[in-house]
């Protein structure tokens, strides 16, 4: 298992590498440049910004020196027009609870939700219930999350005024809270879809297989034999997109936080390519893509420990 986990880990390191890369080339070779959204900027300034951070090389020796800053002074630069001279990691400190936490909360409230919708459906499988809870399945994958969040926001803040609009960083913490609530609904609609689907799926296929017969014939009613082995056996498939969906959510708020105005990553990334800050563009990127890469690291190890198979690869 040492050496799987090992092997795993290089790759994912291999892979953020080929990101960055791919990154800074692209964010640096996009139109406009780091001055032109500053503003009228001096001759001194740019001769100074062009010393330290070479921007008057070309893109390979300016990624060379960014690769030099990282490994020697774990220096990710800073930020050049959004938070003029500040570190782009002291930028995101701030920001990056907001976000994971918005996240977070989608994903608690999904999986429950999810669970029971999905059992239901299987439970009462070609029955009213079942046409009903597929029918709002198919409504909440088709539909995107800020296609959601803008109705929400319509509706529920401003029509009916149950909500506040947006979120306000002046505000109370009770409404503060509150105005948590409609992003976070809008999020959770797609996790809770796909997991009432994939475990409606499951969970038939589960109840239908021999395994069902010979627990009833041991002396277990249909209910005991359900919560102690189909639901079991049915929750084994369901590791290869609960723990993406995390990233599959992150990749959502990104619209659903600026609909809002939640103070997260979503809001910083959209302004910050906006207004050419190349810099903390290139270390949100990284971000998003090291969170994505370690949740496929934790369902290959998922994988490793719940069938053997994996992690030693079919040797002897």
């Amino acid at each position: 298992m040492g050496k799987y986990l090992i092997e795993r880990i290089l790759a994912m390191i291999l892979t953020l590498f080929i990101i960055m890369s791919i990154a800074f080339l692209v964010v640096r070779l996009m139109p406009g440049s780091v001055y032109e959204a500053g503003g009228d900027v001096s001759d001194q300034i740019v001769a100074a910004l062009n010393q330290k951070y070479h921007f008057d090389k070309p893109i390979i020796v300016q990624y060379g020196y960014y690769l030099k800053n990282i490994i020697l002074h774990w220096d990710w630069g800073v930020s050049l027009t959004m938070v003029p001279n500040v570190a782009v990691f002291d930028v995101l400190k701030d920001k990056i609870p907001v976000t994971v936490q918005l996240n977070l909360l989608s994903l608690f409230i999904a999986l429950p939700i999810g669970f029971a919708a999905g059992t239901a459906a299987a439970i009462k499988k070609n029955t009213i219930v079942d046409h009903a809870i597929s029918f709002m399945v198919v409504v909440f994958i088709s539909v995107p999350s800020f296609i959601f969040a803008s109705l929400l926001q319509y509706f529920l803040a401003f029509k009916l005024d149950l909500f506040p609009i947006i979120y306000s960083p002046t505000a109370s913490p009770g409404i503060k809270a509150l105005s948590m609530v409609l992003p976070i609904a809008a999020l959770a609609f797609g996790p809770i879809a796909r997991v009432a689907r994939h475990l409606r799926a499951e969970l038939s296929e589960a109840m239908n297989s021999e395994f069902m017969l010979l627990a009833t014939t041991k002396g277990l009613t249909y209910k005991q034999a359900t919560i102690r082995h189909a639901m079991r056996n049915a929750m084994f498939p369901l590791v290869h997109i609960i723990v993406p969906m995390f990233t599959n959510i992150m990749g959502g708020s990104l619209v659903v936080e600026s609909i809002f105005s939640v103070p997260g990553m979503g809001g910083l990334m959209i302004n910050s390519i906006n207004a050419n800050d190349h810099m903390l563009t290139v270390a949100i990127l990284l971000f998003y893509s090291m969170i994505s890469l370690v949740t496929v690291l934790i369902v290959d190890i998922l994988y490793g420990i719940i069938d053997p198979r994996v992690r030693i690869g079919g040797k002897k």
